[in-house]
């Protein structure tokens, strides 16, 4: 049997739609990649074709975004709720890491590049797990609950533009939870969901190397084209991203992960394509 290259374990976790098989998928192809990184016998880029969207399971049911029912935190059935939305962020993450690699393939990058975008696809396998662990702990599980269609846009809008994905996933959206996850932490602790409060604090910290992969990334990407990079995450981030950077920021997790304030600041408030 011919070892699968890993842009083809890439398409073999997204082609995969149960949200426990993908991400056991995903841990296993990313231990086989380090195991021959390490053995000094680096599995092959190799090429294969994404799909446009992932395999997802029949639920949850997704929906507009507008038309997601939204529940007070403070109740348990709220906190359910975010668990769930968190769980499903986590998903759309090991999908968008893992689209990245074969998406992008024709583009010359150094193995550390894909060393990077494994690791967060393993973390981020890890972190829905835990979500998963956490919901079922609470006797429902996910699916259980309606949840919103947007999160594969970026991708889709990004499809064809390596530096535009790079700018709007890790810089925008992962970094948007370095923002509201140190809320939500504090919402669990007071109602006392220990399990909650640990597997969102490992979140928390393995999020900040996610962003700082697309920093440093997107910065290669630009040097090489003798780029601003201030300038060029600006007009990328007013041409994909759909919706305001919002206030406040984590100011000192953003900062180490790479992204100073002159990057997101200016784009505080203003809304690019509707």
């Amino acid at each position: 049997m011919t070892a699968l290259s890993l842009c083809e374990m890439a398409v073999e976790v997204l082609s995969t739609a149960d949200g426990r098989e993908k991400t056991a998928l995903s841990r296993a192809h990313a231990a086989a990649w380090f195991a021959a990184r390490n053995a000094g016998t680096p599995i092959s880029l190799g090429r294969a074709t994404p799909p446009e969207r992932p395999s997802r399971p029949e639920k949850p049911r997704l929906l507009d975004p507008r038309d997601v029912p939204r529940r007070r935190t403070g109740s348990a059935a709220g906190r359910v709720a975010l668990l769930h939305a968190v769980a499903h962020i986590e998903l759309n993450a090991v999908d968008l890491h893992w689209d990245i690699i074969p998406r992008f393939a024709d583009t010359p990058m150094p193995l550390g590049f894909y060393d990077d975008w494994v690791k967060a696809a393993d973390e981020e396998s890890k972190h829905f797990n835990l979500m998963c662990d956490c919901l079922e702990a609470l006797d429902s599980h996910y699916g259980a609950l309606d949840a919103h269609a947007g999160m594969w846009r970026a991708a889709e809008d990004t499809s064809e533009d390596f530096m535009g994905r790079l700018a709007v996933v890790p810089m925008v959206l992962e970094a948007r939870g370095l923002d509201v996850t140190p809320g939500m932490i504090e919402l669990f602790e007071k109602a006392g969901a220990t399990d909650a409060v640990d597997a969102l604090q490992t979140i928390y910290a393995e999020e900040v190397s996610h962003v700082a992969y697309g920093s440093k990334w997107f910065h290669f990407l630009c040097g090489r084209h003798d780029l601003d990079p201030k300038d060029v995450f600006h007009d990328l981030v007013r041409r994909y991203f759909h919706g305001g950077l919002k206030p406040p920021f984590n100011e000192e997790k953003r900062a180490e992960a790479g992204l100073p304030p002159d990057f997101y600041w200016p784009l505080a408030g203003t809304y690019a394509n509707g």
